[in-house]
């Protein structure tokens, strides 16, 4: 990673090229898109590795049958990537909702390799217990710190602030683990903009998500990341 720069990352540094490793199509946008886009605004090259289809999802709008939404959401992501301004997408074929029944150590090794193609120097990341709780989400994050320990690459992680969270499992009797200001490493500025775009592409999951509406009300224009320790 370079000093920081335009990125508005300050401490946390500027990076020339970044991995997004996430579960499903959507995770992109819905949780990262915001911080991904300012990255990408500030010339990182961004590529995203995605582990799943997304098939078994149950907000599935307008589409029948996991065959069909698998294609479906394959084509979302396609057009998200490109609304974010994206520059390298892997979607693979894990089974979606049964993530965590793959080894860590396979997955982290689809990782490394994306790594390798990329050059990425940063992986971002949902923060440790998938920010939802979600085990594909908790799997995603676990194999990219895996392959991260091996490459002793930094890992920035994204998650929601503890008062949001508290408020969305109120309102929605969600499982959002949040962070306090203290256990947040910096607070992003962020235009929305790019991300409402790549929300709107996911067309299937976005048009009856209460929470993911109210969530980026509650958030307003500033995302908490965490840079996550090596463990090794």
């Amino acid at each position: 990673m370079k000093p920081a720069g335009s990125s508005g990352l300050g401490a946390l540094g500027r990076s020339d090229v970044a991995l997004a490793v996430v579960a499903h199509p959507d995770d992109e946008s819905f949780g990262l898109g915001a911080v991904l886009s300012a990255l990408a605004r500030s010339g990182t090259r961004i590529s995203v590795l995605c582990f799943t289809h997304g098939e078994a999802s149950t907000l599935a709008a307008g589409v029948d049958g996991e065959e069909r939404l698998h294609e479906v959401r394959e084509a979302e992501l396609a057009a998200a990537s490109r609304a974010l301004g994206l520059h390298h997408v892997e979607l693979c074929d894990y089974p979606d909702g049964r993530l965590s029944s793959v080894p860590v150590s396979e997955l982290a090794e689809v990782v490394r390799a994306l790594v390798q193609k990329v050059a990425a120097d940063l992986l971002v990341v949902f923060d440790e217990g998938g920010v939802t709780g979600h085990p594909d989400h908790v799997r995603a994050t676990e194999a990219a710190r895996t392959a991260a320990d091996h490459l002793r690459l930094p890992v920035l992680s994204w998650s929601v602030p503890q008062r949001v969270a508290d408020e969305l499992n109120t309102e929605f009797g969600t499982s959002f683990a949040g962070r306090t200001a203290d256990e947040v490493d910096h607070w992003i500025m962020v235009d929305r903009q790019a991300q409402l775009t790549a929300i709107a592409c996911h067309r299937s999951q976005s048009t009856s998500n209460q929470v993911l509406w109210r969530r980026l009300e509650l958030t307003g224009d500033r995302e908490p990341l965490r840079l996550l320790p090596t463990r090794t």
